[in-house]
């Protein structure tokens, strides 16, 4: 197929599931740009730069691959990029209640951008970001979840204490 896709996300972290949707993606696609999303609304646990950097760090050996941010409506960012599909990730049935929405009102704004779903691999079905972070908080180890750069940083913020 040609053209472009993006796989839009928070990446907050970044964790292997992420990772497996994007070299699957490639096998699809001959080009991918990671896009990090910004949302105002959100205190996320690393910044924009980061994110990009972990994203960068993780993808470093896949050369068709490009970490990029966006703010506002991901189509618009889709069409400015000159994409042709968005792709997107389900782990469960609570997963494809929401992304079947939000494609179908990325259809209604851009009929011209398609959303690709791929199915987590069986291994990551239970990985999400907010799990990572909650495991990691409390000290735990993700070094299977995350790349090693995503793990290091995890680490170096250290565990919360936890109140009582």
């Amino acid at each position: 197929m040609d053209g472009l896709a993006i796989y839009p996300g928070s990446f907050d972290p970044v964790t292997n599931g992420h990772l497996d949707i994007v070299r699957r993606g490639l096998r699809i696609f001959p080009r991918l740009v990671v896009a990090v999303a910004i949302n105002p609304r959100k205190a996320p646990m690393f910044n924009r730069e980061e994110r990009i950097e972990l994203l960068r760090e993780a993808l470093a050996d896949l050369p068709q691959v490009e970490v990029d941010s966006f703010t506002g409506l991901l189509v618009e960012y889709a069409r400015r990029r000159k994409a042709q599909v968005v792709i997107r990730g389900l782990r469960a049935l609570s997963d494809f209640e929401n992304e079947f929405q939000m494609a179908h009102m990325n259809h209604r704004l851009a009929p011209e951008i398609d959303t690709v779903f791929f199915m987590t691999a069986l291994e990551y079905g239970y990985l999400s970001s907010s799990l990572v972070k909650e495991i990691a908080r409390f000290g735990g180890d993700v070094s299977a979840m995350v790349p090693p750069g995503v793990a290091a940083r995890l680490r170096a913020s250290g565990p919360e204490t936890p109140r009582l």
